[in-house]
This record gives C-alpha cells, sequence and structure tokens, in this order.
C-alpha cells in the first residue's frame, strides 16, 4: 500500500524573532504512516533578521523539502499553497500620552463630521419645521424636546450599527467596520503573498 501524507496549510502564523519553524508550525498533517509525529517536527525555516516582519513559505518549497528529507513517501498538499509567517516585535508599553491623544483626534475629528453633515442638510431648520407641524403653534428655534430625543438616538444608532459597546457585542453578525477590516486583511495577505514569495520574486528577475 502506498504510503500517502497529506498536507494542508495554516494560512498565517505568528512567532517570534529568531524562531526555528517545524512542519508542525505551518501545517496540518495526516496520513496512513505511524510516524506522522515525527514529520512533526521537521525543521521547516529558520527567522533570521533579514526576514523583519514577515515572510512566506511556500508549499512548493516546503514538498521539495519533505521529498528529499523522506522520499520513499508521497506527499499531496491541499488548502493554501502558501503560508504567511508575521514575525512580532517586541510589546512596548503603551504611551499614554499618545493614546490620549489619537482618541481626541478621533473625537474632535468625528464630532466635527456629525456637526457639518447637520449645517449642510439644515437639520435645525428640520427640527423646527417638525416642531411646528406637530404643536402647530409658533415656531420654535430650538425645540428641545426634538433635539434631544434626536441626539440620544443617533448615540444609539451609532453603537446598533457597530454591533459593539466596548467588549460587549448584540449578536454574532459581524458590524460593517469588521468586514472593511476582514477585505482589508484579505487584500494585504494577497499582496504579501505575491511580493514576499521567494518563487514569484524569482518570476518577476
Amino acid at each position: 500500500m502506498e504510503e500517502k501524507v497529506y498536507i494542508r496549510l495554516r494560512k498565517k502564523i505568528r512567532v517570534k524573532h529568531n524562531h526555528l519553524i517545524l512542519l508542525k508550525d505551518i501545517a496540518y498533517l495526516t496520513g496512513n504512516i505511524s510516524y506522522l509525529d515525527k514529520l512533526d517536527h521537521l525543521k521547516i525555516y529558520q527567522i533570521t533578521e533579514e526576514d523583519k516582519n514577515v515572510s512566506v513559505i511556500d508549499g512548493f518549497h516546503l514538498l521539495d523539502k519533505l521529498i528529499k528529507a523522506y522520499p520513499s513517501l508521497t506527499f499531496e498538499l491541499v488548502g493554501p499553497s502558501q503560508t504567511i509567517v508575521e514575525i512580532s516585535k517586541q510589546k512596548k508599553q503603551a504611551n499614554i500620552l499618545l493614546v490620549t491623544a489619537i482618541w481626541l483626534l478621533l473625537f474632535v475629528g468625528s464630532a466635527m463630521a456629525i456637526i457639518n453633515f447637520h449645517y449642510d442638510v439644515s437639520m435645525q431648520e428640520v427640527h423646527q419645521s417638525l416642531a411646528y407641524f406637530f404643536t402647530g403653534g409658533e415656531r420654535v428655534n430650538k425645540p428641545l424636546w426634538i433635539q434631544i430625543p434626536y441626539s440620544i438616538g443617533l448615540g444609539l444608532g451609532m453603537v446598533l450599527f457597530f454591533n459593539h459597546i466596548f467588549q460587549k457585542r448584540f449578536n454574532e453578525e459581524p458590524s460593517p467596520l469588521e468586514v472593511e477590516m476582514f477585505n482589508y486583511q484579505q487584500d494585504l495577505d494577497t499582496y504579501l503573498i505575491n511580493h514576499e514569495n521567494v518563487l514569484n520574486n524569482r518570476d518577476n528577475e
């Protein structure tokens, strides 16, 4: 009976600097051999300073290494054909002043965007017209009984739209921001695969 090993590469892993990557770090293995554990500990790649922040392990190079190490086995690659290796840096303590400055910048920027939008669409005149329509009395410059609930509803609407309040989720559906972040990460991964893959770089030479 032919001894066959199926390999499914992980799409992405995160390692530390100078980490020695083993086969079990980047792939799931299955097959009809009794020494899969031995394959798990096969040395694949040594992270060096030249790799900087990211590296890509191509399935073709992996198969070449496996065939040389175990010529009697048949290997079949299923799933992703590359693994993106993110090399984590040493964690730095958060700078409270920097975080505060960024928070204030975002807060003021968001507030200005909302204020300018309401000014462009003449929201105050809309509220005045609504107050006059519902009451039929004199026009009021500041119909607070409409403006206050509207302001509260605006904040609640944003919370429901992003499906988060701090770490609390309202349901399992992703928020529009999470979908956009996912799409951005997919595009970034595709870029890394095309530009960090040694085989692709060799083809472009």
